[in-house]
């Protein structure tokens, strides 16, 4: 019997976004978008005339900018992080605290 080593990221396809997707998630103007784009900060493809937006680009773009980062914690995806955080231990990933 032969084990296969299998690769992650092989396997994984993009994740890619709209301009509109990509504005609401990240709580900005669509035109912040197609001006990211226009300046090739973003990485894209164009699927029947739509701009596909690489996700991992977006992240990164958001990053850089601090006016970007703020919008998208306080009107973008952000704004729900505290909501999704688990509070029972029990089926927590991260181990408890000891003190």
């Amino acid at each position: 019997m032969t084990i296969k080593k299998v690769d992650a990221q092989a396997d994984e396809q993009p994740v890619r976004v709209s301009v509109s997707e990509a504005a609401r998630l990240f709580g900005v103007n669509p035109r912040t978008v197609r001006r990211a784009i226009q300046k090739n900060v973003l990485r894209y493809i164009v699927v029947h005339n739509r701009y596909k937006i690489l996700f991992s680009s977006l992240v990164a773009w958001s990053q850089q900018h601090p006016a970007i980062l703020h919008k998208r914690d306080k009107q973008g995806i952000g704004q729900w992080v505290d909501q999704w955080k688990i509070r029972n231990t029990l089926y927590s990933p991260r181990a408890p605290k000891i003190e």
